[in-house]
């Protein structure tokens, strides 16, 4: 059996420690190192430390996971990283796989499929679950429709809207009347299927929009 020679990059002590722990007992599993931050490990990648895999925390000091991802581009590296994130929501799930993640799991994943994910990706091949995978195609189906469905002029007033700004300061901004503004308003609302501003944030936000 190939012996998979892993790096886990994560800021908390405490689950990183736990990893390190839960993954010596497979005997096909050896933690090559173990860092609390992005610029670390690239540190021992650009040091060419012989690594088949890294489990990848996003939110940490230093360099955060998204720009470790754009880094390992960057540098060519062989090692491929499993995100390991406290966040579910699509639209990190979409960008991590873009950026070249081999994998995304939640810090709640059970044992079972933590090491499924680390076996699969160590074969070449990609693991997002069922879950995952579901959140990541939603929230790309989302996107494509509402940017389809918003005209250049609703996309620039959302933006607007989204500063905080009133609809009068939109008007004299854009050289129109209040009330253009108000009917494209009124446009986004319904294209995006939300009741009021608040909701519009929101979903805008959800969706890459602003």
């Amino acid at each position: 059996m190939n012996e998979i020679k892993l790096i886990i990059a994560d800021d908390h002590d405490l689950f990183r420690n736990g990893l390190v722990e839960l993954l010596k007992k497979h005997d096909d599993i050896r933690i090559v190192k173990s860092v609390a931050d992005g610029a670390e490990l690239m540190n021992l990648v650009k040091q060419e430390m012989e690594a088949d895999i890294v489990l990848l925390d996003l939110t940490m000091p230093e360099m955060d996971g998204f720009e470790v991802l754009k880094e390992l581009k960057n540098v060519d590296a062989n090692i491929k990283p499993i995100v390991i994130s406290m966040h579910s929501a699509g639209n990190y799930i979409a960008k991590c796989a873009k950026m070249g993640a081999y994998g995304y799991l939640l810090k709640n994943t059970d044992e079972s499929e933590l090491i499924l994910a680390i076996r699969t990706v160590h074969r070449g091949k990609k693991y997002f679950s069922a879950e995952i995978s579901e959140k990541m195609i939603n929230f790309m189906s989302a996107q494509s429709v509402s940017e389809d469905v918003l005209s250049k002029k609703e996309a620039e007033v959302l933006r607007l809207i989204s500063k905080g700004l009133t609809t009068k300061e939109i008007a004299a901004q854009l050289f129109v009347s209040s009330r253009t503004i108000e009917t494209h308003r009124t446009n986004i609302l319904k294209k995006l299927e939300v009741k009021n501003t608040a909701e519009l944030i929101k979903k805008a936000t959800e969706l890459s929009l602003i």
